[in-house]
């Protein structure tokens, strides 16, 4: 007995070429939303003049959208039968409509920008003592009045007029660029949408339960590898001055990236063979003992299974702690440019987020190794308490006004967020059964899209009444409210699959 299981645990073995050809699909997805992340807020803020709050609203579109369409694209695509599987049909058409209509975005973008005759709307910049901002080399001041000399005490008074100046003279008289805009971006969303399900739930598909940390582990780096793509791109074609002062503004970021992810998806389309790969699974996981006979045809047959009372509070619980460290991390990610500029002037922001990239993806497998040795609850709360660390180094980088403090923070914070993503997505499929696979990996992805739709809007309000500053303090109160939940988590941890197979029970 002892050498079968033995001979059988040598078996558990990763394809890391496989699970790296299907991580190509999540580099794509993570290009994008590098970019999005990175340029959304700054585009709402500096061409349509939208304040923090209501740029917040619009920054949590995606997630509202995703909130509703994930588990409904993850269940279409459990139930999907056609000859390139049932993930890559969409992943093939979302990713060819994302790319085009990211285009558009960026056209319309440059529409904007040349409704002011094509002149930058500059930056808020130091003057005589204070600080300045101009519109087509004029100087204003709090009332929107030509000023000679400085009125502005602080940096941030001088963005807030600046933005409210935008917003009243450049997009309310040109309404109908803002109109198109919010269109365009709504049926981009959209397309990201219709694929980020199936292209997550893919790697349970062909990957093995004990094997899922780790080639999760290998599926994050290659988000984090796109997210690097995307911040080089724009490290390059900001000092290049495409991005702040060229007319055309961000399309030949936009159009760069686009193209990149159309280039991603034909190496993906080329190398991945799903069908294939996911029978074998479904065979290797009968002959190792990690699915019974029944499990397996219940997957053929897409056949829903359902979780017990004990393994579904554990799956309820998981997800309150999703929510709740995207709460703090995403209201982090999303307003990190701001901060870094209005509140310790660091003009580079692609650089303050390339730290957390680095010290992520070289964290990443390390997590995987840890995980299978302590397990992925331990892992997770370590995780949480890695991320609180970070947030408190950004805390006092704004409140000592020293700016490499932030670099530091989000190189803690990256390490952190590491150890959270690795084995949070494997805990909740662990959970999930069969055919259900897809559905959960849209339950999983909903609870963070639900924190992201009013994590931007509600940290903006904060910010709005008591400045940036108090961004990382909210960060602080969310991370630490995570830990409460995923605390008391009993289910999904990578070797105990008699837990799971025997709480199930066949509808």
């Amino acid at each position: 007995m002892v050498e079968e299981k033995k001979t059988q645990k040598s078996g558990w073995k990763l394809n890391t070429k496989q699970i790296f050809y299907v991580g190509l699909a999540f580099l794509l997805i993570s290009m994008f939303w590098g970019l999005y992340d990175q340029t959304m807020k700054i585009i709402l803020r500096n061409r349509f003049g939208l304040d923090h709050a209501i740029s917040g609203i619009v920054l949590g579109l995606d997630n509202l959208l995703a909130l509703i369409f994930l588990p409904l694209f993850g269940t279409w695509s459990d139930k999907t039968k056609a000859r390139l599987g049932k993930r890559k049909i969409y992943i093939l058409i979302g990713t060819i409509a994302a790319a085009i209509l990211l285009v558009v975005i960026g056209i319309i973008d440059a529409w904007q920008f040349n409704s002011v005759d094509a002149q930058q709307i500059s930056q808020v910049f130091e003057s005589g003592g204070g600080y300045s901002f101009s519109i087509m080399g004029n100087l204003f001041d709090a009332d929107n009045n030509l000023a000679g000399i400085q009125v502005f005490s602080s940096s941030e008074l001088a963005e807030k007029a600046r933005a409210a100046y935008i917003l009243e003279n450049v997009t309310q008289p040109n309404w109908f660029i803002f109109t198109t805009f919010m269109v365009a971006l709504f049926f981009l969303l959209i397309a990201m949408c219709s694929f980020r399900s199936p292209a997550v739930a893919l790697m349970p598909d062909v990957t093995i339960k004990p094997l899922r940390s780790k080639a999760n582990a290998i599926i994050n780096a290659m988000g984090t590898i796109g997210g690097a793509v995307t911040i080089g791109a724009g490290l390059v074609l900001g000092g290049l001055n495409f991005v702040n002062t060229n007319p055309w503004h961000y399309i030949p970021l936009f159009a760069l990236i686009a193209g990149l992810m159309l280039v991603f998806l034909a190496v993906f389309m080329f190398l991945v063979k799903e069908v294939k790969w996911a029978q074998q699974m479904e065979e290797d996981s009968y002959k190792f003992g990690i699915e019974t006979k029944e499990d397996v045809e219940n997957v053929k047959q897409n056949k829903e299974v359902k979780m017990s009372r004990a393994v579904f509070t554990s799956f309820l619980l998981i997800l309150l702690s999703v929510v709740l460290w995207f709460f703090s991390y995403n209201a982090a990610s999303s307003a990190i440019a701001s901060y870094a500029d209005e509140v310790l002037g660091i003009d580079n922001t692609f650089a303050v987020t390339a730290i957390g990239f680095v010290t992520a993806l070289i964290a990443f497998y390390p997590v995987a190794l840890i995980s299978h040795k302590i397990g992925r609850r331990k892992t997770i709360l370590i995780g949480i308490a890695v991320m609180f660390s970070g947030f408190v180094v950004a805390t006092l980088s704004g409140e000592l006004d020293v700016f490499w403090l932030l670099y530091v923070a989000m190189a803690i914070i990256g390490v952190g967020w590491a150890t959270i993503s690795v084995n949070s997505y494997p805990m909740v499929v662990e959970m999930s059964h069969g055919a259900n696979i897809g559905k959960y990996t849209g339950y999983y992805y909903s609870a963070s899209m639900f924190a992201q739709i009013l994590t931007p809007f509600i940290s903006g309000l904060f910010m709005n009444l008591w400045g940036t500053k108090v961004l990382f303090y909210y960060c602080l109160v969310f991370a630490f409210l995570a830990f409460i939940p995923m605390f008391f988590v009993k289910h999904g941890e990578a070797n105990k699959y008699e837990e799971v197979q025997a709480s199930v029970e066949s509808e």
